[in-house]
């Protein structure tokens, strides 16, 4: 597999709230703590800023500077809360993450692990940094989604999203695609694997901002696509995980 950089959400889009409202109501007594917070990968800042404003101190990091000075740029122009708060957008360089050993109370990882060189060793990274009782959140692309959500690299086929690619067998589908994709039990097992107490996992809806015209899109949001979460796996581009380091 020949593993590609991914492209993050651009600001305003509506993936970025139901990730943040979804993830509230699953971690409720991380936001009423507060302290220390985390975005690995953050890219652009487009999700760390809705996350951003509840904590303080924060930090981002990314292995992309060119997404580090948009993140950069977009907080000197816009009014974020957060931008008031101690915080340091840091390069990262895809296998230590910069800070500290157990300095975390709640850190995110999203659509991030399928990206790196190795998942298991990103998860650990997340497990070191992260305080005895902090929260760890993290999103990985749905295997049974209808579409690849990062595309493949197949021949003969220059529209990348194949409907049902990401439905073949592993050794199939790691062979073209650009991301790994992950069964809910396959990244609930890693979590485990690294010592987490994983506490939820649901499938997050698709959020369809990629369908035109904008006015199909409401459509079929509204119609199909409205709830945050789905017990259907079908409807599902990502899965969310909430764990907890345990406390010594």
């Amino acid at each position: 597999m020949a593993i590609e950089l991914g492209k993050p959400a651009d600001y305003g889009q509506f993936i970025l709230e139901r990730r943040f409202r979804l993830a509230k109501s699953l971690a409720p007594a991380a936001f009423a703590h507060g302290g220390a917070y985390l975005d690995v990968g953050c890219g652009n800042g487009a999700q760390t800023i809705l996350f951003a404003e509840h904590f303080s101190p924060w930090t981002a990091v990314d292995v992309e500077e060119q997404r580090l000075a948009e993140f950069r740029a977009e907080l000197t122009r816009g009014n974020y809360a957060a931008a008031k708060a101690p915080h340091d957008i840091l390069f990262y360089d895809g296998e230590r993450i910069p800070v500290a050993d157990e300095s975390i109370d709640f850190l995110t990882c999203i659509e991030v692990i399928e990206h790196t060189r190795s998942d298991t060793n990103t998860i650990q990274e997340l497990f070191r940094v992260l305080k005895p009782g902090g929260t760890a959140l993290i999103t990985v692309p749905n295997k049974w989604w209808i579409f690849e959500t990062h595309g493949a690299n197949l021949p003969l086929l220059p529209w990348n999203r194949v409907p049902l690619f990401s439905w073949l067998p592993k050794f199939i589908h790691s062979k073209y695609s650009k991301a790994r994709i992950y069964r809910k039990r396959e990244i609930v097992r890693l979590m485990k694997h690294a010592g987490f107490h994983v506490h939820a996992s649901r499938y997050v809806t698709a959020p369809m901002d990629m369908l035109k015209p904008e006015a199909l899109q409401l459509a079929v949001r509204n119609a199909i696509f409205r709830n945050d979460e789905t017990a259907i796996p079908f409807l599902s581009t990502s899965v969310m995980i909430v764990a907890t380091k345990p406390s010594k």
